[in-house]
């Protein structure tokens, strides 16, 4: 009975002790809108389990993704207010509060393996950070999330310029999707976890997304082409409440970064492996798939980069060329 009795305060006390420390744990709410399929989540989800192991569990990170805590459109502005600590945003989510955001999104010019694996730490990565801050938030993590496009469709192929004449489809915001109104389309700026329904319901015709999206999101169920495209590349980045983040310890200040650092290589690796899973995934389930030619991507191109050139230009003047020249930068 004595041995008991000792047991049993000595699981009470070592309880309580955890308890403590779950008490003094700081609270980090982060929200994303990526349903638990998509290749990016599992990162999310990674990143959030590194920091908690490197800080020894002082910081409690809590994930909340399919707009299950914020929605895409107002996590941006709930971190930089401090209602919640943290949020993830697709790059061209920043739309007209930072234009400079888009410069991944110019037709067929940022695709380059190397370079989105070298932009965390980058000039043009260091730039934006700054510029985030003056937006009032603190970037953390740069994922790199897809350098293929998909092209979604029902009934028939979006494969020449002329195939988009008229077409209601999914956008991004006045800057990214310049292009696609230069080639006859009726762009619809909305968030990936708006496009399914949008479809299904006829909103749009046709759904533009990172090409394992549209597996994980399951286009295939109301769609049934694809084109598959080299156009761009986007980032899910992560941010934070400055005013949070400043009141940090060194410690954990730290762990973030190295978290950070350690998940953009995780990124890599799974939206790459996610890339060139899907179009087969996206054919085993009734979708037809058309990779672009080199032929037809020069069709596109003739119509889009100026388009998107002049769109950016005029959104960012000398800011925009001054990032455009850190980014070439990169590869050199």
């Amino acid at each position: 009975m004595k041995l008991l009795k000792i047991s049993l305060a000595m699981i009470l006390t070592i309880t309580g002790l955890s308890n403590m420390a779950y008490a003094d744990a700081t609270e980090m709410r982060c929200s994303h809108q990526l349903p638990p399929a998509h290749h990016i989540a599992k990162v999310i989800d990674r990143w959030a389990a590194e920091i908690e192991s490197l800080t020894n569990d002082n910081i409690d990170v809590q994930i909340f993704g399919a707009n299950s805590l914020v929605g895409a459109r107002e996590n941006i502005a709930s971190v930089a207010k401090g209602n919640i600590e943290c949020a993830f945003s697709i790059n061209p989510q920043w739309g007209k509060t930072l234009p400079l955001m888009n410069v991944t999104l110019k037709p067929y010019a940022v695709t380059d393996l190397a370079t989105l694996a070298a932009w965390p730490g980058s000039s043009a990565a260091q730039f934006l950070e700054q510029k985030l801050l003056g937006k009032g938030v603190k970037n953390a993590v740069w994922l790199f999330t897809t350098r293929m496009t998909a092209m979604t469709s029902k009934g028939s192929a979006l494969i020449n310029p002329e195939d988009f004449q008229g077409v209601k489809i999914r956008g991004l915001n006045p800057v990214a999707d310049s292009g696609l109104v230069a080639m006859g389309a009726a762009p619809s700026a909305m968030s990936g976890s708006k496009v399914y329904e949008a479809l299904s319901t006829g909103v749009i015709d046709a759904g533009m997304t990172d090409i394992a999206a549209a597996y994980s999101r399951k286009y295939f169920e109301v769609q049934d082409h694809v084109t598959v495209v080299p156009l761009f590349s986007v980032f899910f980045h992560g941010y934070l409440n400055p005013a949070w983040y400043n009141g940090l310890t060194d410690v954990q200040k730290a762990a973030i970064t190295e978290a950070g650092a350690k998940a953009a290589e995780w990124a890599v690796a799974a939206s790459e492996e996610a890339s060139a899973a899907a179009p087969k995934q996206l054919a085993e389930n009734g979708m037809k798939v058309h990779l672009q030619t080199p032929a037809e991507a020069e069709a596109w191109k003739a119509l889009m980069v100026p388009a998107y050139d002049k769109s950016f230009g005029d959104a960012t003047g000398e800011d925009g060329v001054k990032l455009l020249g850190l980014v070439d930068q990169i590869a050199n």
